[in-house]
This record gives structure tokens, sequence and C-alpha cells, in this order.
């Protein structure tokens, strides 16, 4: 047996590698550099983990672990020690008297992997300890954790990252592993050049979550369409509600707490106290509801996640990948669900426009968006779209909401040209640019005192829409302004000083005008909710399938682990996960040999827990 598969099975608990980790673990235990892509819950940390307890264990000195958040840090130690490793963080959580007992111990030895952020490791303190451990041969790699934090083209760009090319600079010879789970090709090639990470070698795994169903709905009222997604299929169940803005998640927050769903609100704006609290609640209780801006998540790692909405749009694919793969980590059914109008469009192309950078760059936002709008609007499988956007081909996986409940197509040309016609003809006859609500009522023919006030009732196309809904003209809209065949026009109103945007036709428009581009459009999935059945609420997705016996035991064993947790301060997954407490549910091992042959609990584990679990379940104490 290898000391890689040994460290996985006596540390850790796991009988095996999944997917690449084997290979990944190979190439930096021997030296080598590597570049990892695995989705969120693929199992990242033991790619750097286990190299770096089998390089410990070879004389090499200490890993150090590059992430961005203190939560993920104290969590990850918390769990590393649990399962008996050696490790510490660095960051501004801890005391001065706790800081040097830390620099202590890496100089003296005694860790196996430090985490730090990425501007401590920069600093010259910083930097000075590692100078001195390299010298001594005692840096066993570096490992750069969310990679794609680097690079101006991902999802969550952060420049102190930048400075992290120091490492290849000053330590030659440490091998260094990156890993995200979100990077396009432009991405992946900025990590590369960026981290100068030519010669490592790249792991891509697939960036399929089988697990995952995705829905996406058109906004009719969000909010209400919230609430009953949450209600009918999943009550009392953890999720994650994605907001753009910071009063949007105070007021949603107030609205699933008054439905009586232990809702929680987050973003930047609170204290750090109760930022930090609202987290904790998240992460070591059952049931809460995070409703948060994109402030919350990264490296958030509680597995049981049920679902992960989002009630604006967000910027990118990436950015949406990234934030509904915190669902189901736990490789158990899980949601991700998103609600996207005209305005997101709108407001996501506003936002580019009106930012201060180069023209090239925003030129790949506006992709970026568009293709996430094209999932948005798609009718075919939204899994073989989302994986064909990271260069990946599949087939229809049967479990999103396009593939259980195909929507009706319809040909939208006809509205469009007349929509662009409207659009012309309106601004030919006044100096003055309207918005789409105004557009509409002329289209649709609707006698309104802003219509009669300019005499669009006069022009030509007026009422010649009338046979499409509201709804069925803003789908064309969406689609018009997301190929660029419809464009947006800041005005400054002379009363009131304020900004806002009109529709004007761009160069785009003539083609659609001609008849040469066809505009194919998904129906309206307004009505779609009537399909939706309220579903039994499962008190756990782990002991779905357990006989009454097996659910005793899991419940027992929940609420000791529970109790265990807090007296450890830490979240009740990092004690054991769901999964480890079902299969101990089930098998009701007799002896703490069979327990220790249950995946997930490690030699460590079993030596702090085996009898106290055996007595839980009812069986022997030894």
């Amino acid at each position: 047996m290898s000391a890689a598969l040994s460290t996985l099975q006596n540390v850790f608990g796991y009988a095996s590698f999944r997917g690449p980790q084997a290979a990944i673990v190979d190439q930096v235990v021997a030296g080598g550099d590597a570049l990892v892509l695995m989705p969120t819950g693929g199992g990242k940390s033991l790619c750097y983990q286990v190299p770096a307890i089998v390089r410990q264990q070879a004389g090499q000195g200490v890993a150090i672990v590059v992430s961005p958040l203190i939560a993920l840090m104290h969590d990850q130690v918390g769990a590393l020690h649990e399962a008996g490793v050696s490790a510490a963080f660095l960051n501004s959580s801890l005391s001065y008297d706790e800081a040097q007992q830390v620099e202590w111990q890496l100089q003296s030895g005694q860790l196996t992997l430090l985490y730090a952020a990425p501007e401590r490791l920069v600093t010259p303190r910083f930097l000075g300890l590692l100078d001195d451990l390299h010298a001594q041969g005692q840096l066993s790699l570096f490992a750069i954790d969310e990679a794609h934090c680097v690079s101006q083209w991902g999802h969550d760009f952060r420049p102190e990252y930048r400075a992290l090319s120091v490492l290849h600079e000053r330590y030659a010879g440490v091998p260094r592993i990156a890993l995200t789970a979100t990077a396009d090709a432009l991405t992946r090639a900025d990590i590369v050049e960026r981290l100068h990470l030519e010669q490592a070698q790249q792991f891509v795994s697939s960036f399929d979550r089988p697990n995952i169903r995705y829905t996406i709905v058109e906004k009719k009222d969000v909010t209400q369409q919230l609430l009953r997604f949450i209600q009918n299929e999943h009550a009392d169940e953890a999720g994650v509600v994605y907001c753009q803005s910071r009063r949007r998640v105070e007021e949603i927050a107030q609205t699933l707490q008054q439905a009586g769903i232990n809702a929680l609100p987050y973003h930047a704006g609170f204290p750090s106290e109760v930022r930090q609290q609202h987290q904790d609640r998240f992460l070591r209780e059952e049931g809460i509801v995070m409703v948060a801006t994109i402030a919350f998540g990264m490296g958030i790692d509680k597995p049981d996640v049920r679902f992960v909405a989002h009630v604006d749009m967000p910027k990118n694919i990436e950015g949406y990948y990234q934030e509904t793969g915190r669902a189901g980590r736990d490789g158990l059914p899980a949601h991700a669900w998103m609600a996207y109008g005209l305005s997101d469009v709108v407001n996501q192309r506003r936002m580019i426009d009106e930012g201060g950078a180069e023209e090239e760059f925003k030129a790949v936002l506006r992709s970026k968006l568009d293709a996430l709008l094209s999932l948005a609007e798609a009718t075919d499988c939204r899994r073989v779209r989302l994986l064909q956007y990271f260069g990946e081909t599949s087939s229809p996986c049967g479990n999103c909401d396009n593939c259980l409940h195909p929507p009706t197509v319809w040909d939208g040309t006809d509205a469009a040209r007349k929509l662009l016609s409207t659009i012309y003809r309106v601004h030919e006859m006044s100096a003055l640019t309207f918005g789409a609500g105004h557009i509409m009522d002329v289209l649709r023919g609707k006698d309104t005192d802003k219509v009669r006030q300019f005499l669009h009732d006069k022009v030509s196309t007026f009422g010649i829409g009338k046979g499409y809904s509201e709804t069925q003209l803003r789908g064309v809209m969406r689609q018009l302004l997301a190929t660029g065949a419809l464009g947006l026009h800041k005005v400054t109103s002379e009363n009131s000083g304020h900004v806002f945007d009109t529709l004007c036709l761009t160069s785009g428009s003539r083609d659609v005008l001609r008849g040469e581009v066809q505009v194919q459009l998904r129906e309206t999935v307004a009505a779609a909710r009537s399909r939706s059945t309220k579903r039994g609420v499962q008190p756990n997705a782990a002991a779905a399938n357990l006989g009454p016996d097996a659910q005793a035991r899991f419940i027992n064993l929940k609420a000791w682990r529970s109790e265990v947790a807090k007296s450890h301060n830490l979240p009740a997954y990092v004690i054991f996960q769901d999964a480890t407490l079902a299969a101990i549910a089930e098998q009701c091992p007799g002896s703490l040999q069979a327990l220790g042959s249950i995946s997930g609990i490690g030699s460590k584990k079993l030596d702090a827990y085996g009898a106290e679990v055996l007595r839980v379940i009812g069986g022997p104490s030894v």
C-alpha cells in the first residue's frame, strides 16, 4: 500500500481515492506542481492535505495553505485536529500571544499544515519565517486554494492573489498546487500565467454535479415564487438565497421569517460580529436559510445545503456555477433554483457599461453575461448547456426543469420585428426616448395618458402587437438585448436629474427587422408552478431510505454529535458527516473493528469516539 493511500485510509477513513485524486496526490508527493479544477464537493482539500501529511512524515516539513477566509481556516483546521493532524492558522482572529504560539510551532517543526491569507503570506515577517524554513529544507508544499481569485477574468478577482507569484520566484523547488472549482479556459490560462504554473500538470475534472437539479424561472412576483419554492420543496431544510442588493437581502429575509422559515440575512453592511454570528448559526444549526449577497459563501463547507436560490441573475456562468455548487456537497439530491427577468438583463448591462474597465474587458464581461442569459432562455437540457460552457460534452440529464417538463417553443420573430419597428416609430415621432413599459403599451394598443400625451396612438404600429402578452414581449426584449439587436440609452431627466435607461435600436436591429434572424423563445412558465406538488418533508436526505429502527439510531447519533460539536466549538459535520452517521445507523456495527470499516471514520476518530458511538446505537462499549 502506498503512503498516500495508507494516509487516506488511516487518517481520513476513506477506502480509496475518487476520480483524479490519486494522480494529483502522486504528482504533488513526488514534488511536481499541479493546477486542479474540481467541482465543489469533489474532494479538493484531500488533494493537498494527503501530500502534506506524506511529505511531512518523510521529513520535508510544513505545508502552507493559502486560504481567503477566516471561517474556512477555522473549520478546516478543526477538522484536521479531529483527524489527528497537527494544523494551525495565522489570521486576524488570533491575539498577539496566540499568533506567537503558532509561529513558535511553525519554527519548531510541530505543524503539518499552516493556513494563512494571501495578504499575510506576502508580509516581510511571514516571508522571513518561510525563508528560514526553506533554508532548512522544511517547506513541503504550497497549496493555493480558490486560485481563480488571481484572474481578472474570473468571477471573484482579488488583487492580493497577484502577489503570490513570489512563491515561484523565492521558493524554487517547493511544489505548488493551485485549486479552484470554477475556471473557464480564459481564467485557467490567466491562473497559469499569474502564478507561473507553466510546468504544472493540469487536472480538470468533470464539472457535472448530477445530484443538483437546475431550475430557472421567469420572474413574476419573485418573493412569492421563492416562498412557494421553499415551502413546497425544501421545508425545514438548509439553503442559501442569493440577492444582488443589501436591501433585497433584508426584505426577503424578513418575508421568509414572517412565513415561519428560519431565515437569516447576511451582507457586508452588517457589523462583523453579526455576520460571524449568522454564519456560525448557519454552519452549526439545522434548517437555516441564509439570505445573502455574494459576500457570503466562498469556503463554506457545509455539506447538507439542500438548495441554492438566486432571486437576481448573477453576472456570469462561473459565478452561478460556484454559488449553486454550495448545494449538495454530500452528494445527495439538491436543487439550484433561479428567477430572472428583463430588469436583471438591464441592470447587469448597465453595471458593465458604467464600469471603469477597458473596452476589451467590458466585451468579455458582456459575452459572459450573454452566455448566462442563453442558459436561462434555453429550451434544451440546462446541464448540457452548462457543461458545454466549460468545454465538456454531455447528453440530456433528465434531471433539470427542461428535461422534466420540456417547454413549448414559439417563433418570436414577428413580435421582435413589430417591437423594433415601434421603438423606431416612437423615437422618430418624439425627440424624447421611452422605456420598455411605454413601448409595450404602444405596441399592444393601450389607451394611457402618456400614449395620448405624446400622440403615440397615431403611430403606424400602434396596436399591431395586441396578440402578444406583456410577458411574451418582455421575453422578446430580453433576447434582443442579449444578442445586441436592442440597446440601452441613458437619459437624464430635466426635472429630477435622475438617470434612467431607455430602449434604442442598434446596428444589430437591421437583420431582425429584415427577417434575416429568427427569434425562438420559450413559452412563459409562469403557470408551471401548478405542476409542482408539495413533497413530504424528509427529516434528513442522508437517512431517507433507512428503516424505522435505523432512523431511530440516526436521530440518536445526530443528537450525540450535536453535543460533541458544541463542546469542540465546531460544526457538526466536522465530527462526522450525515452520510457516515446514516451508514452507522444502517449497519449497526457490533464492534470497534466493524465500526472502523465505515467510510469517514479514521483511526483518530475511532479512538476518540468509537466506544461512545457503539453505546449510542445500543451496541457493546468495547
